[in-house]
This record gives structure tokens, C-alpha cells and sequence, in this order.
């Protein structure tokens, strides 16, 4: 997929309305529009067609109010979306902002103008504009003119606009500054310093964010967002499930890397998690520092210090300090588990009870019997799903050990002084080992979800490893997936830029009908042409029913896949694995691209380095019989009547030996070429071996020259199922290459016998043999050894690898052994056909 050039960013900015910025920008458009660029200027106030302006595709657009909130149904939610679109279609984009649509600046321009609606860009949008101008006014002149304008806009005091301009001016100089080092290269080298900001659902959680943002910002330091998922974090509410994913956002938006820990005790994570990532900085809000009364448990921050006394702790104001903020569980009234905890826990204390009144009348102590209640109580805490029932088990115990088993029996009194202690401890003992039991089974539930989760990422691992292909990675990858969401899944390949037919995954094993499809379609299209996530629960075509993200790697993207998340977004834990997923599967598909390349590579190499040699075969090996050829026919013509016949017959015969060499070398040229392309195809039927061999002999003719050639058969009707005209290339090949690398008068002895249910064709010679360092290099193709040709021929290299090729294309082998007491024997075998005969 070509890469369009990217258009560029101007941003004309000011800290208040009125102050010049929409005229600037007109002056500009106009002034390129005067240099003979296509302008488009939009209505700011109005909303944008996405689709018509790319379509139109302008050299430049002029819209206003980048931090603009689109209408629901639009394909971004934002208006400065719009613009990265635009902009990664190679269109320029004029727009306008204010210093309050800064997301970083976004606690300090409220808390000056008391105004906390401010739509809002990110930083890194602001930051990496290729050009930012600056319309500034001073305040008064601004307040003169914003009266006499009478529009109706927001109007602030002096020291309100000084303090907005202040922070423009501010703001535009920390981007100077960023840009200097990025042109410098050092904006990649930290100097030392690493913020970490603890991530919640609390609502102040944001302005700690930007707080801490700001100081990664200031430092030029790594920043990092860290969420510590506690067993309690199951049960949250869907409010601080929603709050927490907003806030995770916002972190990622201002550049902090994302990570998740697990565990209960959450001080000793925050601490551990800074001591092995090297953070020097720790950001916390005020609300979560304050202890709540006299004997409230130990802080946050004094518990940190504690944990971790080298690392610089930072407080910061936080405005909604003193609104109450818990982390509630969701509250879930499912009649079914309310009658099952109910039946499950009057059922312990019914057989605790039974079992006590045994004890009682066989006389065990009232210790014993309290045991049995407390053990009961464990139980209840062991099968129910909430505190309350082990609660409310550790008093009806109480209470029934005191009216059954105390004296005066039947009745809720007591008369022994210590009986007010032993219930007191009965019931403290109880609702202890209650509630460290409900803690342990909350525990155990989370590590299970972790080992479970772990263990998909090592199994991923393993799959995408074993997959042969790309259709076995994403479909390898998507089961995971499944895994470990529960969720139904449908994938695209896309690396050739165009989506394939999706492929459907689903928990329950069904699938998904096409129709379906249609309205993602549009989507995932989006996502694999932008790189980037859209779908439910992001900014982007969120009306979609599916989450879609791309299987890339860098600006490389291979596919799509859809998470069905409409209404049910993923927690901060399921997204990161899902990312770590998505991950190894582009690396896996990237890695069996570059695979397919390479062998591709060395294919297109292989037949390079086959065309240079044909070429070197041409240009030498053929042009010498063919000059012979043509020098001897020229002499006949010239002075045949000057020639004896003795004379006559050895230019004839060097004529022919010549032609003969050269079709011999031709069918080779024409039988690798059909190996190499896959198209070598056998016409077999049954044939006499003994047939062949005769054949042979009669092609070979006259080449056997000097050479004393015989055969030696021990069943002259062994039959097989071949390719005869192939089967006697063979044997001519052999016997050629003897016939090259033996001087005359040697013998060559062709054997045929049976061996099992094969037949054997042996072709030996008495030359001078194979070195052992060669005979496993004989068959490879262009190979043509050290031994010296008997006629100075040179060889090709092709008869042996074309041998191996047909012999092992009828099932049989091939093999080059010594001859005894010298010379060598090449060895080929055939299957048997076995004939019925018929009397």
C-alpha cells in the first residue's frame, strides 16, 4: 500500500476569544490561495462532511475550533480526529485552538477562569503541530475589543486574561523547547528522572495525571501510569469501571506508558513495582493521603515511605479532597445466589448445631463445641459469595450456643461470670477466620485469573511458533483471544491492503452470519487503512459493534481484528494482554512474510544463477560444436572433391558426434527447466526393463566408441510401472557419463536383477572412480567434479540431477558406491509390476 506524504499542521493560537486568531488564519488561506493552491474554508461552527472534503481532497482546508465536539453519528468525536485524518491523506490543514483546549493545561486555565467545560485536544497534537503562530493582544485592548464586538463570548478580568496569557506564552515557549531537542536527537535520552502516577477510578484521578504529565513534561523524563489491580477491583461498580478507563486513557493520551501489577497490599506494589523500574518520583493526590480519623489505618503516603524511604513522594492539591470517594463494590440482587447463600449457610449452622448437640450429650466440653461452630462459620465463609453471611453465621452461632448449650439452657441467659468473655471471643474468632477465609478465596480467585492469563501468553507464544502459515497464526491467535476475553472475535487479513472475507470466533463455537458484517465493514476498513483503533469504546466510529484493532508492526499493518465490546468495554488488565496478543501475532505474521520473501529470494536466486549458466552454457558449450559443425560442412562444401572417402567419413562422423552431443545437451537443458517449474509429469505404463536397457544401448550408438559396453540380466522379464522414454534418459545418462570419465577401452557392465519388490539397474566401469568426498555431491544440479573429461568435453553438470529427479519421482532411489577392484557403480531401483496371467 503506497504511503501518501503526510500534510502539514498549522495551529493559530491565542489565550481568549477575540483575539485574532480566525482573522490570521483567513489572512493566510487567503495568501495561499493568491499563490494558486486549492483552498477549502469550512465553517467551524458547523459540522464537517469527512468523506466530501476527502473526496474533494484540497491542497488546504481552513477549519475552525480544533477541540470542537462532533454530533453523535460522526466517524470521529472529535473535530481534531478529523484533522490527523486529513492530514494522513496528505491534505494541509489552518485551524485554530485556545490555551484552555490544552488537556495538560486543562486543571491551571479552570482554576483561573472558574470554568471547567473546556473542550479539549491532547498535548502531543499541540506538540508535534509543524507550525504554531501565536496571536497575542494585550489584555486590555482585548477587553475593549471583545465589548465593542458584542458578540456574546466569555468575558474575564485583566488579571483573569494576563494569567491565560501567561500560560500561552508558556505553553508555546515548553514546545520551542521540545522541538529543539528533537531536531537535536535528544528528545530519546531521559536525564534521569522517572515520574510515576498511580492510576484509579477516584474522580480527582485526572488532575493528578495532567499534574504528574506536566512534570514528565518539565523533566524531559520517561512517565509512566501504573494500576494496581486488587481482588476487590472484580466487584467495582460500572461507574468506576468507566472512570478508570477514562482516566487510563488520558494517561496514555499524554504519553505515560501503561502498566498493571496485581496484589492486595497496594503500598508495597506501588513501591516494589518503582524499585525495579528505576522511578525516582512518585505522584500522589492530597485525598489519598489524609488519614480519615484517630484511629484510621496508617496512609498511603506513610506506608510508601516506609516501603520505599529513597523515593521523592509529591502531594498534590486536590480540590475534591473532601468529597467522599470510596471504591464501592457493585451491589448485584441476583435472587438466585441470595437463596443459595441463604440455604448454603443455614445449612452449615444446621449441621454445626447437630453436631454440637451429639458432643453435648456424649459430654465433650463447651470448648469443643465452640470449635464446631467456628468451624462451621469457616465453611459458610468458604462457600458463600459475600461477608455479610459469615457476618450474620458468627452471630446466630452466639446465640444459639448461648440458648442450647449454656446454663440455663433454653434461654438466652447465662449465669457464669465468664460467659459474656467467651462469646465476645467466640464471635471475634468467628467473623476473623470468616472474613480471612472470604480474603483468601478472593485471592485465590485473582491468582487463578492471573495464572489463567499467564498462561494464555505462554501458550501463544508456543501456537504462533508451531503455525506454519499465516491462516493457522491469525486463527492460533484468535482462539487466545477467546480465551481470555469470552468475547466473539472476527478477523481480517489485510496484508495485501484490501480486507479478506472475515473469519469468526466464538466462545460458544457458533458463528456469525455475514449480513452481519456489513456495517463493521466500513470500520475495519477505517482501521486498517489508518493504523489505529476505532470501533465501540473508542472516539472513532463508535457506534460500531465491535472494537477493532490492527495486527501491525511499526506502520506495517497485516490485519484486523474485532473484539465485541458495545457497551461492555475491556479493564485496563485484559487490555494490555490483549495488546501483548495482538503483538505477537503481527511479529509472527511479519516473521512468515519475510520468510516467504526469503524463500522467494532464494528461489528467484536459484533460477538466476540457472539462467547464468544457461548463458555461460550458450555462449561456450554450444558455440564450439556448433563452430566445429559449421567449419567441417563449410569444408565439404568447399572441398569435398578434394577429400578421400577415408576423410569424408571421420567429418561425417564428427559432424554427427557433435549434433548428438548437442540434443543430448538440449533434452537435459529441457528436462531440468520442467523440474524447475513444477512440470514434469510421468506418462507411466508397464514395461519391460530389459526393453529399456536395449534402447539405451541403441541411442548411445556410436558414442560407446572404443568402449566395450555389455548387459547382464538375471530374469530378462522383470517388469515395472514407468515412464519409458524418462527411464532410458536415465540409463543414457549414466552410461554417457561413464562413457565422459573413463579412457577407451574400458568396460562398462549394465546389471538388472530383482532386489525385494524392486528391480535394480546397476551401471559400473572400471575407471578411475568417485573420490568419497564427492560421491554426495554428484547429484546436486550444475555439479561436474574434479575428474578431467576423456574428451575434453566440458560437462553441464545436469545428467545426475536429472537421474536423482525422475528415479525418485517413480518411488525408487539413486546411489553412486565404488566398483571393486576400481571404478564405480552407479546403483538405481524401480517397483515391481506383478502381471496375472490368465490360463
Amino acid at each position: 500500500m503506497a504511503q501518501t506524504q503526510k500534510g502539514r499542521l498549522k495551529i493559530f493560537f491565542s489565550y481568549a476569544e477575540g483575539a485574532g486568531k480566525r482573522t490570521a488564519m483567513l489572512k493566510a488561506g487567503l495568501q495561499e490561495r493568491r499563490d494558486g493552491r486549492d483552498v477549502l474554508v469550512l465553517n467551524g461552527r458547523k459540522e464537517m462532511n469527512l468523506e466530501q472534503v476527502l473526496e474533494c481532497h484540497p491542497d488546504l482546508v481552513l477549519l475552525d475550533e480544533m477541540a470542537h465536539k462532533n454530533e453523535p453519528g460522526s466517524r470521529h468525536r472529535r473535530r481534531y480526529q478529523d484533522i490527523e485524518e486529513l492530514l494522513k491523506s496528505g491534505i494541509n490543514v489552518y485551524t485554530t485552538a485556545n490555551v484552555g483546549n490544552i488537556e495538560g493545561l486543562y486543571d491551571a486555565v479552570s482554576a483561573i477562569t472558574g470554568i471547567d467545560d473546556w473542550e479539549r485536544i491532547p498535548d502531543e497534537i499541540f506538540d508535534q503541530a509543524d507550525q504554531v503562530e501565536l496571536i497575542d493582544i494585550e489584555p486590555p485592548e482585548l477587553l475593549e475589543r471583545l465589548e465593542k464586538s458584542g458578540e456574546t463570548v466569555r468575558l474575564f478580568t485583566v488579571e483573569q486574561l494576563t494569567a491565560l496569557r501567561e500560560a500561552a506564552l508558556r505553553r508555546c515557549a515548553d514546545r520551542m523547547k521540545h522541538l529543539f531537542l528533537r531536531q537535536r536527537k535528544e528528545d530519546t535520552f531521559h536525564v534521569g528522572e522517572h515520574i510515576l502516577v498511580c492510576l484509579s477510578s477516584a474522580p480527582s484521578n485526572a488532575k493528578i495525571i495532567r499534574t504528574a504529565a506536566r512534570m514528565a513534561s518539565a523533566f524531559n523524563s520517561q512517565f509512566t501510569a501504573l494500576f494496581v489491580e486488587t481482588p476487590d477491583f472484580g466487584a467495582a461498580t460500572p461507574e468506576n469501571r468507566q472512570r478508570l478507563i477514562e482516566n487510563r486513557a488520558l494517561a496514555e493520551q499524554l504519553g505515560a506508558q501503561i502498566e498493571t501489577v496485581y496484589g492486595e497490599d497496594i503500598p508495597y506494589q506501588i513501591a516494589e513495582f518503582a524499585r525495579l523500574s528505576g522511578v525516582t518520583k512518585i505522584v500522589l493526590g492530597r485525598s489519598i493521603v489524609t488519614r480519615k480519623h484517630l484511629f484510621g489505618k496508617t496512609t498511603l503516603t506513610e506506608q510508601l515511605i516506609s516501603y520505599a524511604p529513597e523515593m521523592d513522594i509529591h502531594i498534590i492539591p486536590d480540590g475534591n479532597s473532601d468529597r467522599a470517594y470510596q471504591p464501592v463494590r457493585a451491589k448485584k440482587y441476583e435472587k438466585g445466589k441470595i437463596i443459595k447463600n441463604i440455604a448454603a449457610s443455614a445449612g452449615i449452622l444446621f449441621g454445626a448445631t447437630l453436631l454440637s448437640q451429639c458432643f453435648y450429650q456424649f459430654g465433650f466440653t463447651e470448648a469443643n463445641i465452640i470449635m464446631v461452630y467456628i468451624l462451621g462459620v469457616l465453611l459458610t465463609s468458604a462457600v458463600v459469595t459475600h461477608q455479610i453471611y459469615s457476618l450474620v453465621s458468627s452471630i446466630a452461632s452466639v446465640f444459639i450456643f448461648n440458648f442450647l448449650f449454656t446454663h440455663p439452657r433454653f434461654s438466652l441467659m447465662a449465669y457464669a461470670t465468664g460467659y459474656p468473655v467467651t462469646f465476645i471471643v467466640m464471635f471475634l474468632t468467628a467473623y476473623i477466620t470468616g472474613t480471612f477465609a472470604i480474603r483468601y478465596k478472593e485471592q485465590a480467585g485473582q491468582s487463578a485469573k492471573i495464572a489463567h492469563r499467564t498462561k494464555i501468553l505462554f501458550d501463544t507464544d508456543q501456537l504462533l511458533a508451531k503455525a506454519g502459515n499465516k491462516e493457522e497464526i491469525l486463527n492460533a491467535a484468535a482462539e487466545q483471544v477467546v480465551k481470555l476475553l469470552g468475547r466473539n472475535i472476527v478477523v481480517f487479513d489485510g496484508e495485501d491492503g484490501k480486507l479478506s472475507e472475515p473469519v469468526f470466533f466464538s466462545p460458544r463455537g457458533g458463528s456469525e452470519t455475514a449480513c452481519s458484517v456489513g456495517e463493521e465493514w466500513t470500520t475495519a476498513e477505517w482501521v486498517l487503512k489508518n493504523n489505529h483503533a476505532a470501533g465501540a469504546t473508542t472516539d472513532t466510529l463508535s457506534d460500531a459493534r465491535y472494537m477493532y484493532l490492527a495486527l501491525r508492526v511499526n506502520e506495517r499493518v497485516y490485519g484486523v481484528m474485532g473484539i465485541e465490546a458495545e457497551n461492555n468495554p475491556l479493564d485496563a488488565s485484559e487490555h494490555g494482554i490483549l495488546l501483548s496478543i495482538l503483538g505477537e501475532c503481527a511479529l509472527a505474521l511479519e516473521n512468515e512474510k519475510n520468510a516467504r520473501e526469503k524463500e522467494a529470494a532464494a528461489i528467484l536466486a536459484e533460477s538466476e544463477q540457472l539462467r547464468a549458466n544457461l548463458l555461460r552454457t550458450i555462449s561456450h558449450d554450444l558455440r564450439t560444436p556448433l563452430t566445429t559443425i559449421s567449419g567441417n560442412a563449410s569444408n565439404l562444401l568447399s572441398n569435398a572433391d578434394y577429400f578421400d572417402d577415408e576423410t569424408k567419413k571421420q567429418i561425417y562422423g564428427d559432424i554427427y558426434d557433435d549434433s548428438m552431443w548437442l540434443i543430448d545437451l538440449v533434452e537435459n537443458l529441457l528436462y531440468a527447466t520442467r523440474i524447475e517449474e513444477g512440470r514434469m509429469t510421468l506418462n507411466t505404463s508397464m514395461e519391460l526393463l530389459s526393453d529399456m536397457v536395449d534402447a539405451a544401448l541403441k541411442y548411445i550408438g556410436r558414442k560407446a566408441g572404443k568402449h566395450r559396453i555389455s548387459v547382464a540380466g538375471e530374469d530378462d522379464l522383470l517388469l515395472v510401472r514407468a515412464d519409458a522414454k524418462l527411464i532410458v534418459q536415465v540409463i543414457v545418462n549414466i552410461v554417457d557419463n561413464a562413457i565422459k570419465y573413463t579412457a577407451p577401452d574400458s568396460d562398462i557392465l549394465i546389471t538388472i536383477k530383482r532386489d525385494g519388490d524392486m528391480a535394480e539397474i546397476a551401471v559400473g566401469d572400471n575407471g578411475e572412480g568417485i573420490p568419497d568426498g564427492e560421491k554426495e555431491k554428484v547429484f546436486e544440479k550444475f555439479y561436474c567434479g574434479t575428474n578431467k573429461i576423456a574428451d575434453n568435453r566440458r560437462s553441464l553438470g545436469l545428467g545426475l540431477y536429472l537421474c536423482k529427479a525422475i528415479i525418485e519421482a517413480h518411488g525408487g532411489t539413486i546411489c553412486v558406491t565404488d566398483n571393486h577392484p576400481k571404478g564405480t557403480v552407479f546403483r538405481f531401483t524401480l517397483p515391481l509390476e506383478e502381471v496375472t496371467l490368465h490360463e
